[in-house]
């Protein structure tokens, strides 16, 4: 099955290129049934009685008889020897840090979850970002500065008529945030106050481009400085507010001119922004927000490698972002390596509607969520939170026709495939974990974290098409265990 997003002529990979079997091991809670707030609130335990048991174990299977369930099983270490392929999980031998994992909250996410009614509204954004036992801690939000290819219309916070200019940005307004997503934002840091958020713009004014239109086109040099200015008072502005940005990407998809809204921006072009005009101004300005490049596909790594290596961009550049409509997820571990000083992002992945729920589980979780992070990803973010039945809102001329939200609210609240693949993570893997070393055997993919409170989560991806039994072992001793086909599981100890 091949899967286009809208606009893009990037393709998603095959499914049936051995991603048969995903188990993710990460503590989160689950649901049965269908998941609607009318159902079984997602994340319970359920009702066995407890067992005593070292590991915890979380499951999600792909026809979704289990959604994201913790397990009554004892699962404990021991010298016990078998035949089982072993996953050991090694503490002591580090990667890089976590930021999270999450969703890009869109301008039409956030009026859809606005819509709702103040009881559903709080309930859903405790779910989505709290830390009971019912949420599943969502630590790590994109959203896009000005209007995206999924808000009802394309905008940005300096619209002019046709022929008119501003410099000065005396007409720098983001009134038009302040009805549905600046709101939702307030509440989420109040409920996380910790929250890692990105912002992205789809394009920059109109007035500063070569061909003055929300489509395409390029920023005109003469308008670098202003432009600076103007990303630097958008910070300065959701500051004011109570909204820390915490990095920002100077375009989405410079290599994408169709979106609506989009802009095109080289590599050398973007070099050239950051060092005489971004990073400067930045400086001068005292902010502290971080520049991350690039912000596309995998399969032009050369285009942050050519940004990193001129060394007057590099000295304000955090690191890279990708997304993977292109291109093999290894392309991280070859601009980690080529650049090892400077981080690497994981920052947007759609799920197409209709979704097939047990193959974008399995697709997700071993390529994003274990494949992102084993190539030195410091967070993984899936596109996009929320839609309604209709995958709407989203622009005309360009806009995502079918992207399905991780929740669709129409206007009743129910969870899709995305929901998953970030809570199986999210909940477990918290800001300041770190990855550690972990073995691939047999098919089973995966990844393990120790998280700051000193818990270890291993994420494993099992790509065989029948249920595989497996080992765990630590310290020198093992748990044993087994997922089904299409599982995705989490472990934790």
């Amino acid at each position: 099955m091949l899967k286009f997003r809208a606009g893009t002529v990037l393709i998603k990979p095959l499914y049936t290129l051995g991603t048969a079997l995903c188990l993710l091991i990460v503590a989160c809670a689950c649901s049965k049934g269908p998941d609607t707030y009318n159902e079984t609130s997602p994340n319970a335990a359920g009702n066995e009685a407890p067992v005593k048991t070292e590991v915890e174990f979380w499951l999600t299977k792909g026809d979704k008889s289990q959604l994201l369930r913790k397990q009554s099983v004892a699962l404990n270490f021991s010298n016990a020897k078998n035949a089982n392929p072993t996953i050991e999980v090694d503490p002591k031998t580090t990667f890089q840090s976590i930021d999270g994992f999450g969703y890009t909250l869109t301008g039409g996410s956030a009026t859809l979850i606005n819509k709702l009614s103040e009881t559903e509204k709080d309930k859903l954004l405790k779910e989505l970002f709290g830390s009971s036992e019912n949420a599943i801690g969502v630590n790590y939000i994109r959203i896009s500065i000005g209007g995206s290819d999924l808000s009802a219309t394309p905008f940005t916070y300096n619209d002019l008529a046709k022929g008119e200019t501003d410099e000065q940005l005396a007409k720098f307004s983001v009134e038009k945030e302040q009805a549905d997503l600046i709101p939702v934002l307030k509440r989420i840091v109040a409920i996380n106050p910790s929250i890692k958020i990105l912002g992205s713009p789809w394009t920059a004014p109109t007035w500063m481009k070569t061909n003055g239109s929300y489509i395409g086109g390029s920023l005109k040099p003469e308008y670098y400085t202003v432009y600076a200015q103007y990303l630097a008072k958008y910070i300065q502005f959701m500051k004011s507010q109570g909204i820390t940005i915490d990095a920002i990407t100077p375009q989405n998809e410079p290599l994408h001119p169709g979106n609506n809204p989009s802009m095109y921006m080289a590599a050398l072009d973007q070099a050239r922004f950051i060092k005489t005009a971004l990073g400067p101004v930045f400086k001068s300005n005292g902010i502290s927000t971080k520049i991350i490049i690039y912000d596309h596909n995998a399969d032009k790594p050369e285009y942050p490698i050519t940004v990193l290596n001129d060394p007057d961009a590099k000295q304000y550049i955090d690191g890279s972002a990708f997304h993977l409509y292109a291109g093999p997820i290894s392309a991280l571990t070859q601009v980690h390596n080529a650049h090892p000083d400077k981080h690497v992002y994981f920052t947007e992945q759609w799920v197409g509607g209709p979704s097939n729920f047990a193959e974008d589980l399995k697709w997700h979780v071993s390529t994003l969520i274990i494949g992102a992070t084993r190539n030195w990803s410091r967070n993984v973010l899936e596109w996009n939170l929320a839609a309604d039945q209709n995958y709407n809102p989203h622009t005309d001329q360009g806009g995502c026709t079918s992207c399905l939200g991780a929740l669709t609210i129409a206007p009743a609240v129910s969870r899709n495939v995305a929901y998953y693949v970030i809570a199986h993570a999210s909940k477990f893997v918290k800001t300041g974990s770190v990855r550690i070393a972990s073995n691939v055997v047999s098919n089973l993919q995966n990844v393990a974290f120790k998280t700051p409170e000193g818990k270890n989560v291993l994420i494993v991806c099992n790509n065989n098409n029948v249920e595989t039994p497996f080992n765990i072992k630590y310290n020198g001793k093992i748990i044993s265990t087994s997922l089904d086909k299409g599982a995705v599981g989490t472990f934790i100890w």
